[in-house]
């Protein structure tokens, strides 16, 4: 991931992509996006015809990502357990990240598990980021202490 470039690639990926929350499969897709960025893992999108959009309430905080523009965040709730700001979205994203325009991306830190082709990710250090790292991808990854000014 360090050859990851910046601005961050925006591709597709086959990936068999998987999200579990309290047991139940929240988000499954073979048709999701991938967002790479230089010290990060990476950032999987679903599309959300492969997300149980029910499951997802929108909140009101934002946040805003120097390449992507304008996040919006979402609390997951499956049968009373619920994980605040546990998922966000770009809904008017700049130009060259329009193919993630309103997919869904999950931090991995509070779900069961986010899977990728099988493997459980391990979330990326700290609590901002939500990158999704497998034996895929090599650190040290941004997000940890001493780590924000990467």
């Amino acid at each position: 991931m360090w050859d990851y470039p910046r601005p961050p690639l925006v591709e597709p990926t086959r990936r068999h992509l998987r999200v579990v929350f309290a047991g139940l499969t929240i988000a499954e897709t073979r048709g999701g996006w991938r967002v790479c960025e230089t010290s990060h893992p990476p950032v999987y999108y679903f599309p959300r015809t492969d997300v149980r959009m029910e499951l997802l309430e929108p909140l009101s905080s934002q946040s805003v990502c120097e390449w992507k523009g304008e996040a919006v965040y979402f609390a997951v709730e499956v049968d009373g357990r619920i994980a605040p700001r546990a998922a966000w979205s770009y809904p008017n994203p700049e130009d060259a990240f329009a193919p993630i325009q309103d997919m869904i991306a999950f931090y991995a830190r509070p779900m069961d598990g986010c899977f990728v082709d099988g493997e459980k990710a391990t979330p990326q250090p700290g609590g901002f980021y939500g990158g999704w790292i497998t034996s895929h991808v090599a650190g040290p990854f941004k997000g940890g202490p001493a780590t924000m000014g990467w």
